[in-house]
């Protein structure tokens, strides 16, 4: 699959493409014209992401696709009208607990959202406790694997190194570095990146991976250090893992030292939504793996992309997993029947099978992660604006 320029083809679909969006996606989940019941009792649905710090913007565009959605549904999940409590997640992980806890007091009956890795695991435990399903809507550690109330709708944390690394083991020369920022979603990434070339048998090509402090909005030298080492090590390429605020200043900080952006490889989230408003054309040649973009063919993405640039611009990654979890809440809260509560919604999130999403189709598996593409981007042109566009496949993983 090739870049092309969409902007063209997406004013062609106009209004047309929202029509097939409401068609598709909307109150019956399985695309049948048969009417379904509607409900007045109302669902009270959590939304706790980012509303300060440098992840905030991630979180904007979680809640950006998640009411996207709505608006093909006249606003309900299951046939019931759905009442919004949204709380900030925060820049920590006692901040996301906090915003957990004034959730259950509101008596949500499921939670969709957390940016953050180590927020993730910090509201784990509660969310088990309390048995209320929760649909995590960006990357999520490894290691939180079988926990029975927690759904993603992004992926696992080592995916983007994996689906990457086996491209970088395969299809570049000579060595590569690593530098990472020093949390759940660095370290995991780089265990999927390690994996990869374990298997490719080219382990020898990675170099010591280069850690940085935790810090969602580093100051303008705070990547010195680091970049001074991948210096020294001559490396053909270079990975990295950053995101939100840390991904901007990370990239403006490695082309301040004079270092090539097209030997610069990353996940997705490096290039993303506002970080690549931002960077602007410097980020031009970058590349990352990812498992959408806004380009991708196929009926549901043309239209949710003709909608949600009317309404936001620029779709992304976020986007689509706050999408896609309001229509998985959609299809399991319409399997309860009519009477749905926590636990019968987390039981039927386990029963209802294909997803049509504007990244295609996908469905969970056995550890409530999708299985889904993955592509590699290139940061380039498209027409008048800059865009990650895709240069091939990257295999299916999940």
């Amino acid at each position: 699959m090739v870049g092309f320029d969409r902007r063209t083809a997406l004013k062609l679909l106009g209004a047309a493409g929202v029509a097939g969006l409401a068609s598709a996606c909307g109150p019956d989940p399985s695309g049948s014209e048969t009417a379904l019941p509607l409900y007045d009792s109302h669902v009270r649905i959590g939304l706790l992401v980012p509303g300060t710090g440098g992840y905030k913007p991630i979180g904007d565009e979680i809640l950006n696709g998640f009411r996207r959605y709505l608006r093909t549904t006249g606003n309900r999940l299951g046939g019931h009208p759905v009442v919004e409590e949204e709380a900030d997640e925060g820049d920590s992980p006692e901040t996301a607990q906090e915003g957990l806890a004034r959730l259950l007091d509101r008596e949500v009956l499921a939670v969709v959202g957390v940016a953050s890795s180590a927020a993730m695991m910090a509201v784990s435990s509660t969310v088990e406790e309390a048995h209320l399903p929760l649909i995590g809507a960006n990357a999520s550690p490894r290691d939180l694997q079988g926990v029975p109330f927690i759904w993603r709708t992004s992926y696992l944390n080592p995916e983007p190194g994996l689906a990457l690394g086996r491209h970088l083991a395969a299809d570049t020369t000579g060595r590569v570095a690593i530098v990472a920022q020093d949390d759940l979603t660095g370290s995991d990434a780089v265990a999927g990146l390690r994996e990869a070339f374990a298997t490719a048998q080219a382990t020898a090509r990675l170099a010591e991976p280069v850690y940085t402090p935790n810090e969602s909005q580093p100051g303008p030298d705070a990547f010195a250090g680091a970049l001074a080492q991948v210096r020294s090590l001559g490396a053909g390429v270079v990975f990295c893992v950053y995101a939100g605020a840390a991904a901007v200043e990370f990239v403006r900080q490695y082309l301040d030292a004079g270092l090539d952006p097209t030997r610069l490889y990353a996940p997705g989230y490096l290039t993303e939504g506002e970080a690549l408003d931002e960077l602007g054309e410097s980020a031009l040649g970058i590349r990352t793996a990812a498992n959408y973009a806004a380009e991708l063919r196929g009926a549901a993405n043309r239209s949710f992309a003709v909608a949600y640039r009317t309404e936001f611009g620029t779709p992304t990654m976020y986007a689509v997993a706050g999408y896609d979890a309001a229509a998985a809440l959609d299809a399991a809260i319409r399997l309860t029947g009519g009477d749905p509560d926590p636990r019968q919604i987390n039981l039927m999130l386990g029963e209802i099978g294909l997803i049509d999403s504007p990244r295609g189709r996908w469905q969970f598996n056995q550890i409530r992660t999708p299985t889904q593409k993955w592509y590699l981007r290139e940061v380039g042109r498209d027409g008048p604006v800059l865009a990650n566009l895709v240069l091939k496949e990257l295999g299916t993983l999940g």
